[in-house]
C-alpha cells in the first residue's frame, strides 16, 4: 500500500511516506505494551492535565493542522478549521470528564459484602481510521482511550498520511508519553499480523462495510474486542407539515458539507407528497448557487472531491442509476476544473431494482423520494441494510421523535441539523456496524469492568447462590 498526499486540488504529488517495517512494527508494539502497563498502576486522573495540553495544541496550530487536511483530501479551509476545533473540544471533554465516568460503580446486591465495577485498561489498541474526517476521526478514539490508559496504534488511509503524522506531532510536543499515539504506515497484512498479537486488545476501525468485514473478521479470530463504525444512507425525512423554508435551507448543506462524503451525510431525501415540488425546486437552486473552486478560498463554497479515484467511481454510480431509470434532475455535468470536482447532482425516479436504491452514494449526490404519509416515509428510511443516522422534520416536535423513533438507525436528528460532539455516542446498526464512540458509552467500550466483591470475613452463604452444601449422610 502506497501512502501518498495527492493535492485533489492541483493532482500534484506532494509527499510519499515509506511503508513501516518489521521492526517499526515490533518496536510499536514493545513501546505501545510497556506503556500500558505503566498506565495500569495510574489513575486516569493523573493523565487529564496532558489530555488539555493536547487540546490546547490543537488550537495553537490550527492553522497548520487544518491546511494538512486541505492538502491531503481537499476539505474547505475553514471546514478543516472547524474539524481542530472539534478535536480540541473531545479532548477537553474527556479530560474533564473522564475520570468521573470511570470511578468505580457499586453494586447492590444479595451477596455478602461490598459489590463494585471497577473500571481498567485492556492494553493496546489497533485504530484503523478514514480520510473523510482526517483528524477528528482518530481523536475520537484516542481522547477517551488515553484517560483509560490504554496506548494505541494507528493505521490511517492511504491518501491522508500527512493528516496523520501531523496528528502524531501534536502529541509528541505535548507532555503524554509518544507511545500514547504510533502512527504507522502499515500493510493490510501487517495490520492482521498487529491484531493477532497477544498484546493488542482492541480494534476501533471506521471505514467502509468492506474493510470493516475484513478487520472485523481478523479481530473476531483472535477474540479481540472491536467497534466498527461504517457507511450510511442516511435519510432526511420531510414530514406534510414541515417549515419548507427552514428544510431546504439545511437539506442542502446536509449533503454538500466535505463535498458530500460523510458517514452521516443525508443521502435520501424522502419527502411528502405536498412538499416534494417545492422541495425538488429549492433544493436545485441551493445546489446550482455553490462555488467550486481553491479550498483555502473563504469564497470557495464546494470542495473537489478526496481523489480521482473517488470522483470515478461516483461518476459510475451515477452513470449506472441513470442506466436504470433515474432521472437527472439537476446537474451531472463536468466542472471545467483542473481538480477532483463532481457537480452536486439530483437524481429522482429510482426504484428499487436500480443499484443506486441500494448504494451508499460517497459525494454531491442527492436521491429525492416522494411519500405520501408517514408510514411510508418510515418503511422507506428502513429499506436499506445500512442504519447509521438520520433526520427529521415536521412541524410539530412530538411527531416528529415518534416517526424518529421508529427509523432503524444508531441516531437520528428531529428538526435539527446532524451533529457529532463529544457528549452524544456514535454509531450505528445492521451494516453500518456497531459499538459507539465518543460520550460515556464511547469512553467504555475498551475497558475491562471488573467485579470486586469484598467481604469483612469468609462467609459460606456465597456458596451456590447462598446454598451451602451438606453430607447427606
Amino acid at each position: 500500500m502506497a501512502y501518498k498526499t495527492i493535492n485533489p486540488y492541483t493532482n500534484e504529488l506532494v509527499k510519499a511516506y515509506p511503508n513501516a517495517t518489521a521492526d517499526d512494527v515490533e518496536n510499536a508494539l514493545s513501546a505501545g505494551h510497556q506503556l500500558f502497563k505503566q498506565w495500569e498502576h495510574e489513575t486516569p486522573e493523573s493523565r487529564a492535565k496532558q489530555l488539555h495540553e493536547i487540546a490546547q495544541l490543537f488550537r495553537d496550530h490550527q492553522a497548520q493542522l487544518a491546511k494538512a487536511m486541505v492538502t491531503d483530501m481537499g476539505k474547505l479551509y475553514r471546514e478543516a478549521q472547524g474539524e481542530v476545533e472539534l478535536c480540541a473540544m473531545i479532548a477537553d471533554y474527556f479530560a474533564d470528564h473522564g475520570a468521573k465516568l470511570l470511578a468505580p460503580t457499586k453494586i447492590e446486591t444479595i451477596a455478602t459484602g461490598d459489590a463494585q465495577i471497577q473500571k481498567h485498561p485492556l492494553g493496546v489498541l489497533m485504530m484503523v481510521e478514514p480520510w473523510n474526517f482526517p483528524m477528528y476521526q482518530i481523536m475520537r478514539v484516542f481522547a477517551p482511550n488515553f484517560m483509560v490508559g490504554n496506548p494505541m496504534i494507528l493505521k490511517h488511509a492511504s491518501n491522508t498520511p500527512g493528516s496523520a503524522v501531523a496528528f502524531e506531532n501534536v502529541i509528541k510536543e505535548s507532555a503524554a508519553p509518544n507511545a500514547s499515539l504510533q502512527n504507522m504506515f502499515l500493510s493490510y497484512d501487517q495490520v492482521s499480523e498487529i491484531i493477532a498479537d497477544s498484546r493488542v486488545q482492541g480494534v476501533a476501525l471506521t471505514g467502509s462495510e468492506r474493510g470493516g468485514r475484513s478487520v472485523a473478521k481478523a479481530a473476531g479470530e483472535n477474540l479481540k474486542k472491536n467497534t466498527m463504525e461504517l457507511g450510511g444512507t442516511d435519510a432526511f425525512i420531510v414530514l406534510d407539515d414541515a417549515d419548507i423554508d427552514s428544510v431546504t435551507d439545511i437539506a442542502w448543506r446536509a449533503r454538500l458539507y466535505n463535498a458530500g462524503q460523510v458517514c452521516t451525510s443525508s443521502k435520501r431525501f424522502i419527502v411528502s407528497a405536498n412538499l416534494y415540488d417545492q422541495f425538488l425546486k429549492k433544493l436545485k437552486e441551493n445546489f446550482a448557487n455553490v462555488k467550486p473552486g481553491d479550498p483555502m478560498d473563504n469564497q470557495t463554497t464546494l470542495a473537489p472531491m478526496n481523489s480521482k479515484r473517488a470522483k470515478e467511481k461516483l461518476q459510475d454510480q451515477v452513470d449506472k442509476a441513470i442506466e436504470n431509470g433515474a432521472t437527472v434532475y439537476y446537474g451531472n455535468e463536468k466542472v471545467d476544473l483542473p481538480g477532483q470536482f463532481f457537480q452536486p447532482t439530483i437524481l429522482t425516479n429510482i426504484e428499487k431494482n436500480n443499484p443506486a436504491y441500494s448504494e451508499e452514494m460517497f459525494g454531491p449526490v442527492a436521491q429525492v423520494y416522494k411519500v405520501n404519509s408517514d408510514q411510508e416515509a418510515i418503511d422507506l428510511a428502513n429499506d436499506s441494510d445500512l442504519g447509521l443516522g438520520g433526520i427529521v422534520f415536521s412541524g410539530d416536535p412530538k411527531r416528529g421523535t415518534k416517526v424518529a423513533s421508529q427509523i432503524e438507525t444508531g441516531m437520528v436528528f428531529v428538526n435539527n441539523f446532524m451533529a457529532s460532539l463529544p457528549d452524544l455516542p456514535f454509531g450505528g446498526v445492521k451494516n453500518s456496524g456497531y459499538g459507539r464512540e465518543m460520550s460515556q458509552l464511547g469512553l467504555n467500550a475498551f475497558v475491562n469492568e471488573q467485579l470486586i466483591v469484598t467481604a469483612d470475613k469468609p462467609n459460606m452463604a456465597n456458596l451456590a447462590g447462598g446454598l451451602v452444601a451438606t453430607d447427606p449422610d
